[in-house]
């Protein structure tokens, strides 16, 4: 839909524009007749986009969830005199600092871009542009969340075996992240066909010519 939207926008500005107010033999404008020939694709664009909102709404939410729990967690407590954070010298208490907080700036976000998405109005213009753009937004900043959560638990649970079992807990880190990685490289054919979609002014062909 995005790509008969970038077509019917290519032709509309490549034409006089006194030719576009004007009727058929059926009485019907352009705009018209593309409403008309694109509801079916439309009504499953509609489908899917809501669908897979719905899917990555929960993911961010849960992300959500997680981050604002461990960004309110101190490692370690806090002095009783000073209220500083008894591990605050130790870079990987920085590091677990910066992430919680970013995974959940970052979660919030797709929160907020799905949400938007699933309250959208859907029309023909919106497929053009807005519509991919928020999705792509919130796959952006999704995955970012999901990289950031795991940061936050690797450096936070680091201070647990930072003395006996921290070379086992490497490989148990790894371990944890290839679920993740599973999960984006799945995504990723999609976030790049958005990304070449979105950025791209001039349509590209549906189909292989042939010879």
């Amino acid at each position: 839909m995005q790509w008969e939207m970038k077509w019917y926008e290519f032709v509309t500005s490549s034409i006089p524009s006194n030719f576009i107010p004007r009727y058929n033999n059926e009485r019907k404008t352009p705009e018209e007749v593309f409403i008309e020939t694109h509801s079916t694709l439309l009504n499953k664009g509609s489908e899917w986009l809501t669908k897979t909102s719905q899917s990555y709404s929960v993911v961010a939410a849960l992300i959500a969830t997680v981050a604002f729990a461990t960004s309110t967690t101190v490692p370690g407590g806090v002095k009783q005199d000073t209220g500083i954070p008894t591990l605050e010298d130790k870079p990987a208490f920085h590091l677990f600092a910066i992430s919680s907080l970013v995974a959940l700036c970052f979660s919030i976000m797709a929160l907020v871009m799905f949400l938007s998405i699933l309250t959208s109005r859907n029309q023909e213009k919106d497929f053009g542009k807005d519509l991919p753009r928020k999705l792509l937004i919130g796959l952006t900043s999704l995955f970012v969340s999901i990289a950031t959560v795991l940061i936050s638990f690797c450096s936070g649970h680091f201070f647990v075996v930072q003395n006996k079992l921290k070379y086992v807990a490497f490989a148990v880190y790894a371990a944890t992240c290839l679920p993740v990685t599973f999960f984006a490289a799945v995504q990723f054919p999609l976030y790049f066909d958005l990304i070449h979609a979105t950025f791209r002014k001039v349509p590209g062909r549906s189909y292989k010519a042939t010879l």
